[in-house]
């Protein structure tokens, strides 16, 4: 491959590949410029480390969860139907992606663990949406909470144990949707009007 045409993002794709050969652990940035045919310098002038490279793959794969909640945050329909909704679908897309290949579930949990701020952004980008649909509840007096921005955050921690990645383990449970629908109408008692 050509080193003034290589992209940043066949560089992460390569790199995501490499990372489920060799795993976390054993990935070199040499490792992923052989597997391009570059030097391990072009792969340098597009990542300056090891780590800038491993946060970028994190981040890519966040993005990913990211993008279908923008969907439902801008759907129609009541605030209490939208927020579970939204809850419902991050759960959904992280237990699809560990049931679809856990062993790359693993390693990009591996990977988002290393990566302190992109974790602590993209916690604050999924609060972010929860807070308008919040807002929204608020306004339409559907919600009594004062502060849209708190309850996002609770709704969020509350509901932790079923999209956190630390969690995984447990989804395999089957009483895992019973479990949810009992914390599920605890936030509704503590929210709705």
């Amino acid at each position: 491959m050509a080193d003034q045409a290589l992209t940043k993002e066949e560089i992460l794709d390569t790199t995501v590949q490499v990372l489920r050969r060799f795993g976390p652990e054993k990935t070199t940035v040499v490792d992923v410029a052989r597997a391009l045919n570059v030097s391990h310098g072009t792969i340098y002038r597009h990542f300056p480390s090891k780590a800038s490279l491993r946060e970028a793959v994190a981040k890519r794969w966040l993005h990913g969860i990211i993008k279908p909640l923008e969907v439902v945050q801008k759907q129609e329909g009541s605030p209490t139907e939208l927020l579970r909704l939204w809850v419902e679908t991050l759960i959904q897309i992280k237990h699809s992606k560990v049931q679809e290949d856990p062993e790359l579930f693993t390693m990009y949990t591996t990977l988002v663990e290393e990566s302190v701020e992109v974790v602590s952004s993209h916690i604050a980008e999924l609060i972010g949406q929860i807070t308008p649909i919040i807002e929204k509840g608020i306004a339409e007096k559907e919600f009594k909470s004062s502060n849209a921005a708190n309850t996002a955050s609770g709704v969020f921690m509350a509901t932790a144990r079923f999209h956190h990645p630390l969690h995984a383990k447990e989804w395999a449970s089957p009483t895992i949707n019973q479990e949810f629908d009992i914390v599920w109408n605890l936030i509704l008692s503590g929210i709705v009007k």
